[in-house]
């Protein structure tokens, strides 16, 4: 969803966009906060960023056009409008879809080709690479797959894939700012097939990255490997987030607030929502055939 005042005062949808309702409301007390930073005048028209606080050095380059995708290829309901309705309809519901063995056959298939073409793009990265480059490698393999790249024109995100570099904290937008030596970026993937989308990222090493930037991915991996063993039926989901938080201030490190994960399946983002960080209220206990 796109916070309403964000779309009346022109932010960019890459800032104003939320993977849920739930989402929103818990960002919110943060996220009202940027709409003191933008103004509706010409000049704020004339450039999308113009009046944000940026929190580090990095810049937004120039997006190129949004990429096509044949015809024969299936697609997700927002392909073309931007609005995912059925997600829309089901975020009025707080119920965990329950899936079938058929059905998680394939969800697997979406998650494998999306790794391949995760694979793909990490072996493509080098130093002087736009990231903008990287979506046409991601967008290529995922035709080559017969996979529609899920993020395509979701609520009109313009690009295949997500490419977050160094202080973005997810869903960076591709453009034709050149890969620096040192640079942290992550690539999430996200493939439809056959009905399902199948979500995955990795974080990987542009050149040679000071030992804090190296330690910062460990961290976040440790912290991600501590939750994946959490994960068997009677486990609550707010509890991975305590777990979580305990790993990352172990190494005198915080987690961000701001966003949390989320099932997948049939829709690109459903129910459960979780959070990352310690004492957070999501709701729901795992059970078998949760995704």
């Amino acid at each position: 969803m796109i916070c309403p005042t964000c779309k009346k005062i022109g932010v960019p949808p890459g800032i104003s966009s939320f993977c849920t309702q739930d989402c929103f409301k818990q960002y919110w007390p943060h996220h009202k906060g940027l709409h003191k930073m933008f103004t509706v005048d010409a000049a704020a028209k004339a450039d999308k960023f113009f009046g944000y606080k940026f929190s580090g050095a990095l810049r937004p380059g120039t997006v190129s056009a949004m990429r096509t995708v044949p015809d024969h290829i299936a697609r997700p309901d927002y392909w073309s409008s931007g609005q995912p309705v059925s997600e829309q309809q089901a975020d009025r519901s707080a119920k965990i879809p329950v899936y079938t063995a058929k059905e998680i056959e394939g969800i697997r298939l979406a998650c494998r080709l999306g790794r391949e073409v995760l694979d793909i793009a990490g072996r493509a990265i080098r130093v002087g690479m736009t990231t903008d480059e990287i979506d046409v490698v991601v967008h290529e393999a995922c035709i080559e797959r017969g996979c529609y790249p899920s993020p395509l024109n979701y609520y009109n995100f313009p690009k295949s894939v997500c490419t977050s570099v160094n202080e973005v904290i997810c869903h960076g937008i591709p453009d034709s700012r050149p890969l620096e030596d040192g640079d942290i970026l992550n690539i999430d993937i996200s493939v439809f097939k056959d009905g399902f989308h199948g979500d995955l990222n990795d974080t990987f090493l542009v050149g040679n990255v000071d030992a804090d930037g190296v330690r910062l991915v460990k961290t976040a991996f440790e912290c991600l490997a501590t939750a994946m063993a959490m994960v068997k039926p009677g486990t609550m989901y707010r509890d991975l987030g305590r777990e979580i938080t305990a790993v990352a201030e172990e190494q005198g490190m915080s987690v961000v607030k701001t966003y949390c994960g989320h099932g997948i399946g049939r829709l690109f983002h459903t129910t459960p929502n979780v959070p990352h960080y310690a004492k957070n209220k999501a709701v729901g206990i795992m059970k078998p055939g949760h995704v």
